[in-house]
């Protein structure tokens, strides 16, 4: 699987009011906690700032490797974006599934973080 695969693994569905949220195509959900959910758009909104203030740098034509640092910036930013989504993801998802007896999760698991090393 590569990462236009991954990008396109989510899908819209219709809800019971007829707004589209996104699940991802093997129909499991999560729920997370409001101080979770903060914390997580959080760190994706200033990502999205940090990614409009290259975009804006581009446009002024700034020197290349003052875009190249903060680009670099991004990338370690999304870096603990995902290390906090993991790690969540396996204290709780990861954590139930095996309590439960569903082994198949050490497998999804371990084609995640292997996707993720890339």
């Amino acid at each position: 699987m590569d990462e236009k695969d991954i990008i396109n693994e989510n899908v819209n569905i219709p809800d019971e009011m007829g707004e589209n949220e996104t699940e991802c195509a093997c129909g499991r959900k999560k729920l997370r906690s409001e101080e979770e959910k903060r914390s997580l758009i959080n760190r994706l909104s200033r990502i999205e700032g940090q990614i409009r203030g290259i975009k804006g740098m581009v446009e002024r034509d700034a020197y290349c490797p003052d875009i190249l640092t903060q680009a670099a910036a991004v990338t370690s930013a999304m870096n603990a974006f995902n290390k906090a989504l993991l790690s969540e993801h396996i204290r709780s998802c990861v954590a139930d599934d095996i309590r439960e007896g569903k082994d198949e999760t050490i497998d999804e698991l371990t084609e995640l973080i292997r996707r993720l090393m890339k």
